[in-house]
Parts: structure tokens; C-alpha cells; sequence
């Protein structure tokens, strides 16, 4: 009766099996891989920051970066920079630095009779925005435009930053003598917000040793380049997503409008960052399809930087990060089985 039951049992009751790499997915985690393997050179024990600074990459954003000085910020900006082969550009934000200084100015020609353009540092492929909340509303403004279009406008023209443009801002969450809070329109313009962390002992027994004799910077080989970078930015547009899957991020984000402690949820920005942040960490997993669990691996980090809890909920001294957490407890994954797409 057993062998009856089996051999009865249909087609579509039997677990689908998992959905073979495709050459390019394939290809594409191998060259990730050795990225990331090329920057632990210079960022030791941080391998899942850096995964998922390269998936905000690939997923066409920007990254906020919130941690104490000295945890290797700066160090990670420039090691992507020379693991990409990008132009790289960083600029070191004060209270006296100008909206100019990042979008450019025009200067007038006497020989022409006209305006020559002067590129601001924010047209590279890779500009670090170091201390950001240490200037004024108005040079952080001066970000958004690039940040959003890719471009700046000086006197009425639009300059296009080269492809791709990835902005990484550095703050400190702790240091509040002279510095600029960033409005909640650009706090949603960066696609995730992450934390360095300090290194365990190991770790930092290693930094030491390394730095004994040279500047492991200097090790670093370009892998790739931009034509590449666009070619992986490309891969994870072509990622597949199920509906199911989709219905799943937008719920998560739903809920934080409605959560007792949050007095203003996630934009459909966010809705927008999590779904590329997903397939982005996907691509890196070498699949060509999303599973829930790549959307549960990113919300907090996509949302937690866009809430505002209320006054009471800061009273009871609750995080962001606790909030969204007790939202995936909530709200339950949808049951798609692995190399399901649609």
C-alpha cells in the first residue's frame, strides 16, 4: 500500500528541486567573491559589511555608513575604489564647506565671452562624503540631486556624473558638538545604513601585524572596472522576484507605518531599495531568482536609518533595529519554494 501511495502521489506535491546556476550568476558570484577576498586585505573580520556595501553597489545606491572613528571607513571607501578601478573622490565635510565645492561652479571666460564649467568633487565614480552631518543643510542638500538623477545643475545646465556614481557618507553617531542632523529627505536617498563595528581581538592582532611594515592599501589589484560594474548592476535588474516575494517586502514595510512605536514609517522608496537590496544579495548567493530569506537579510539594514519612533517609544529606550525585527517575527514569509519564479 505504501509503494501504491507513492507511486500515485502528483507531479506538483513532490518539492521542487533547486534551479541550476546560470553560466553568467555563476560567473558573477566568482568575481565577487575575489572582491570581496581583495578587500579583507585591508578590512579584517568585516566580510559581511563588505558583502553587503557590494550588493548596495549592484543595486544601484548609496551607502551611509554610521559608526565611532577609526573602525576603517575610509579605509573600505578606498580599497573599493582600487578593487573597482573607479575615479575616486572624497572630500572632507566642515561647517564652512560650500554647495559649490560638490556640484561645481561656472567661472567666466574673458576670452570667449562665456561661462566655463568647473566640475565639483562629486562628479567621480566613487565620492566618499566624510562627516556629512559636520556641514550645513545646505552643502548636505547639495548631494540630493546627484544622489537622486546621477547629475547637478549649475546655472540652469545639468553636468552627468560618469557610470556608475555611488555615493558612501560617513557619520558619527555619537558626536553631536558641531554637527547638522540630515533631514529626512536625504536620510531616505541612501539605501542602507551599516555599522563598521570594532574588530575582536583577533582582528585587531591582525591589523597590527599587517601594518608593521607597509600599508596593505597598497596590495589591493583592480578586478574589475566600470563596464563590469554596469554589466553585475545589469545581472541584478535581470534577477527574478515572484509576486509572492514582492507582496512580502511591501507588507514588511507596511507594517512599519502602523507599528505602535513608529511615529512615521518607511517611504515607497524603501519598498523600491529592499526589492533591488534582495536580488542584489541573491545575485551574490549565485542564484538568478530571490528567496524571502534575501528580503529578510536586508530590511534592517534598508529601513531602520527611515524610521522616526514616537517620544514614548524613545522613552522606553527601543531601537529602530528592535522595532523591524519585531515586524519579521510578524509578519510571516510567504512559502515559496526554492527556484520558484515567475
Amino acid at each position: 500500500m505504501e509503494n501504491q501511495s507513492n507511486e500515485t502521489k502528483k507531479p506538483q506535491d513532490q518539492p521542487a528541486a533547486p534551479a541550476p546556476k546560470d553560466s553568467v550568476t555563476a560567473e558573477m558570484q566568482k568575481v565577487v567573491a575575489a572582491m570581496i577576498l581583495e578587500l579583507k586585505k585591508v578590512i579584517v573580520g568585516k566580510d559581511q559589511v563588505i558583502k553587503k556595501v557590494l550588493m548596495v553597489i549592484l543595486a544601484g545606491g548609496h551607502i551611509l555608513l554610521e559608526d565611532v572613528p577609526g573602525v576603517g571607513k575610509t579605509t573600505l571607501a578606498l580599497g573599493l575604489s582600487k578593487v573597482m578601478n573607479l575615479d575616486y573622490k572624497r572630500m572632507q565635510f566642515t561647517p564652512d564647506t560650500m554647495a559649490s565645492d560638490i556640484t561645481g561652479f561656472s567661472i567666466y571666460n574673458k576670452e570667449t565671452g562665456g561661462l566655463d564649467y568647473k566640475p565639483g568633487a562629486a562628479l567621480c565614480n566613487l565620492f566618499l562624503a566624510d562627516e556629512i552631518n559636520r556641514t550645513s543643510a545646505k552643502t548636505q542638500a547639495a548631494l540630493l540631486e546627484v544622489m537622486e538623477e546621477g547629475g547637478v545643475t549649475v546655472d540652469g545646465v545639468t553636468h552627468k556624473a560618469p557610470e556608475p556614481f555611488v555615493c558612501i557618507a560617513t557619520q558619527n553617531p555619537l558626536g553631536s558638538a558641531g554637527t547638522q542632523k540630515l533631514p529626512d529627505s536625504q536620510m531616505d536617498r541612501f539605501m542602507a545604513r551599516l555599522s563598521m563595528g570594532y574588530p575582536d581581538i583577533e582582528s585587531q592582532v591582525n591589523i597590527v601585524k599587517q601594518r608593521q611594515t607597509s600599508d596593505p592599501i597598497e596590495t589591493v589589484r583592480p578586478l574589475v572596472s566600470a563596464p563590469h560594474i554596469k554589466a553585475m548592476k545589469r545581472a541584478v535588474q535581470l534577477v527574478k522576484m515572484s509576486d509572492e516575494i514582492i507582496e512580502y517586502a511591501a507588507a514588511l514595510c507596511e507594517k512599519t507605518r502602523t507599528a505602535q512605536a513608529v511615529e512615521q514609517g518607511v517611504s515607497p522608496r524603501a519598498v523600491l531599495a529592499l526589492v533591488q537590496m534582495a536580488k542584489a544579495g541573491a545575485l551574490l548567493a549565485g542564484r538568478s531568482y530571490a528567496i524571502p530569506q534575501d528580503v529578510k537579510d536586508v530590511f534592517i539594514d534598508v529601513c531602520a536609518h527611515r524610521l522616526i519612533l514616537t517620544a514614548r517609544a524613545k522613552i522606553r529606550k527601543e531601537t529602530e533595529e528592535k522595532v523591524l525585527q519585531d515586524i519579521l517575527d510578524q509578519v510571516k514569509p510567504p512559502a515559496v519554494l526554492e527556484g520558484k519564479v515567475k
